[in-house]
């Protein structure tokens, strides 16, 4: 099987979607909007949804189709939850710096296995050990879209943790998260 190649609509972390490169929505992220919640949570809730048109085109595609960021005060880190799983995940655990002054970051699966984003300002790339399972390249200028997603058939079966992941640490960066 082909790598899956995502297209990145949207330049802000907190507003964009993926669609293929048949145009169908893959992943769409958006705010969490319900006026109850918002009185028990004053603070922001944001929804990724893997779109199931999409992701029932490939048989390897596993876990949860949904995860939600709840942010602590003035967006400050908080925690993840996948699906309607009852644990929560401090976002803090999700992009973990091993060593200091490594732009790395490193996250544990669900099924507690450890990964890497490998960080520069215009890739991002998602190891298992020495395996590439997706990269993140921001288009060139001329491109109608903002960014490409590829990921490899290995990194599907954790593709909306590693979307999820990636989500997050684009968020770190633009709000300037130590």
């Amino acid at each position: 099987m082909a790598s899956v190649v995502l297209l990145q609509f949207g330049s802000d972390p907190f507003s964009f979607r993926f669609e293929d490169l048949q145009g169908r929505p893959a992943f769409t992220l958006g705010i969490v909007v319900n006026r109850i919640l918002a009185s028990q949570y004053p603070t922001l809730v944001m929804k990724l949804t893997r779109e199931a048109p999409w992701s029932q085109q490939y048989a390897s595609i596993m876990g949860p189709s949904n995860s939600f960021f709840y942010f602590g005060p003035r967006t400050s880190p908080g925690y993840i939850v996948y699906g309607n799983n009852p644990l929560n995940l401090p976002m803090s655990h999700l992009m973990r710096q091993e060593r200091d002054k490594s732009s790395s970051r490193y996250f544990t699966s669900q099924s507690g296995n450890n990964y890497k984003w490998r960080m520069s300002n215009t890739r991002m790339e998602c190891m298992d050990g020495r395996t590439l399972l997706a990269s993140w390249d921001l288009s060139s200028p001329e491109d109608d879209f903002h960014a490409r997603l590829t990921i490899k058939p290995s990194g599907l079966h954790i593709v909306t943790e590693i979307v999820t992941t990636l989500i997050l640490n684009r968020m770190a960066q633009d709000l300037s998260w130590q």
